[in-house]
């Protein structure tokens, strides 16, 4: 049953990376691709965390907590860049 609930996981972080990328290409402003490359950004995290169930080594979720922090401030200072460029 866990193996059927990991395939169902892997697939949707699959299709969730297809959107994500998409989102980035068709996007037509930068606020769009900014919020596309968060998406990605939290999507491989739980890709990340997806990964450490599964190899049995969780050290990889403090990995994807330290990543989960960096991204958020990436976002804020491209928010704050954006915000005093308008």
């Amino acid at each position: 049953m866990a193996d059927v609930i990991l395939k169902i996981a892997g697939g949707l972080i699959f299709f969730s990376i297809v959107c994500g990328v998409l989102r980035l290409v068709i996007g037509r402003t930068v606020v769009d691709r900014v919020v596309a490359i968060d998406m990605l950004s939290v999507i491989s995290i739980s890709l990340i965390a997806l990964y450490a169930h599964l190899s049995g080594r969780f050290v990889y979720i403090d990995v994807a907590l330290v990543y989960g922090l960096l991204s958020f401030l990436a976002v804020l200072a491209i928010a704050r860049f954006l915000e005093r460029r308008a």
